[in-house]
């Protein structure tokens, strides 16, 4: 029986010291900036699409910009906004 232990100890570790997932390399992360919308914007840098404006734009920049409050709503209720006509028919008289 003590001859047969050294080996079942080197088994042992051996068997211990595997990874289970070490079968092949992990999949690349995804490259920064490709987490872009449907139309376009990338959302990890900051862009949102605004309908008003028909552009991605950064929520704080935009609020600065046309100076209305730097929140999530107040960028819903400009961008969610009929964009301003200049085609001469509006009801600006």
């Amino acid at each position: 029986m003590w001859r047969s232990l050294p080996v079942v100890l080197l088994v042992s570790l051996l068997t211990a010291c595997s990874h289970p997932g070490a079968a092949g390399p992990s999949p690349a992360p995804p490259m920064p900036g490709a987490d872009r919308d449907p139309h376009g914007c990338i959302g990890s840098a900051g862009y949102r699409w605004c309908a008003r404006t028909a552009q991605c734009e950064r929520p704080w920049e935009l609020a600065k910009a046309r100076q209305i409050d730097n929140s999530a709503a107040a960028f819903d209720a400009y961008c969610a906004a009929a964009p301003a006509r200049h085609d001469g028919q509006g009801a600006s008289r």
